[in-house]
């Protein structure tokens, strides 16, 4: 990574950050909309703990560099990637609950389930994943009707059964049954690794670009899907609550099988810098517009491991 780039990055990583956040406390403002009857104060209130919490705000980032390659990051993006942000945060709400994780940091801060109660946060969550799709099919997000039927369907794929939710099932069943590596790999794509996948597929059908340009995001977002939990697995061993915002080390003592756990350290970060290499080849045909995603994808193996 030259420092030219990696400045470049970090700027651009801040930038689109503080603008899905601005968009964030516009969306999830106490006034209710058309069609809705009232918002309640202390679930609002919830919500914005959970998703106005700091953070880097990576997928979001994602959506709007992927949108970028075909010059499409304008308003629209920027919804669609605040509506991703929504559902993220209420998958985090509710790992963090008793019933799940049993977490009481998240980003530095109380979980949800502590500032609150476990019924504003289960709540809170339910009401984030809902907006998420409120916020694609309206017609404020200013793409074809057609466009914006197939982020929601994209984006239910990825969040549902199929993807995140079922991992988040298949991590709590491997608690009792630890999976082999086939078994990790999958659990791994579908709860870490749907969102990033759709992030960065959501740039071509944001921008309505061809078959082959999909296909080659989502590939590029499931190696760095891939990347982003070897990353965090290695965290979890290496480093503490004070630089993860987060207890650290609950794998570990849960016995939890992870690809770190069963390959070690030293393997996972050579795997880390061949999918970095994997995912950067994949950008090529973009050029120079894909530089930043170039970057994101270094700054998901590197991170603090």
């Amino acid at each position: 990574m030259t420092n030219d780039n990696e400045m470049a990055f970090e700027m651009a990583l801040i930038g689109r950050a503080a603008g899905v956040e601005a968009l964030l406390r516009r969306l999830l403002d106490d006034r209710a909309l058309s069609g809705e009857i009232a918002r309640p104060d202390r679930l609002m209130a919830a919500m914005r703990h959970g998703v106005l919490n700091g953070g880097k705000r990576l997928r979001p980032f994602l959506v709007m560099e992927s949108a970028g390659l075909f010059s499409a990051d304008g308003e629209a993006a920027l919804r669609i990637a605040a509506a991703l942000e929504c559902v993220h945060c209420y998958s985090l709400i509710h790992d963090d609950l008793p019933a799940m994780d049993d977490d009481d940091l998240r980003r530095g801060q109380p979980t949800v389930h502590k500032a609150f109660d476990e019924a504003t946060a289960i709540l809170a969550g339910d009401a984030l994943l809902t907006i998420a799709f409120d916020i694609i099919a309206d017609e404020a997000t200013m793409l074809p009707a057609e466009r914006r039927v197939a982020l929601v369907l994209a984006l239910a794929r990825a969040a549902g059964p199929g993807g995140m939710v079922g991992g988040q099932k298949l991590d709590l069943e491997a608690e009792q049954a630890p999976p082999d590596e086939a078994g990790i790999i999958r659990l791994q794509a579908m709860k870490t690794g749907a969102l990033i996948r759709f992030a960065c597929e959501a740039g071509a059908l944001i921008a309505g670009a061809p078959a082959e340009d999909r296909e080659r995001l989502a590939e590029f977002g499931s190696a760095i899907g891939l990347a982003f939990q070897l990353a965090d697995d290695l965290l979890d061993l290496t480093a503490d609550a004070s630089q993860m915002g987060k207890a650290t080390g609950k794998d570990a003592a849960a016995g939890k099988a992870t690809l770190v756990a069963l390959h070690g350290a030293a393997w996972a970060r050579s795997q880390l810098q061949g999918l970095v290499e994997q995912a950067q080849a994949l950008l090529d045909p973009y050029g120079d517009r894909a530089v930043l995603l170039k970057e994101a994808a270094e700054f998901i193996a590197i991170r603090n491991n």
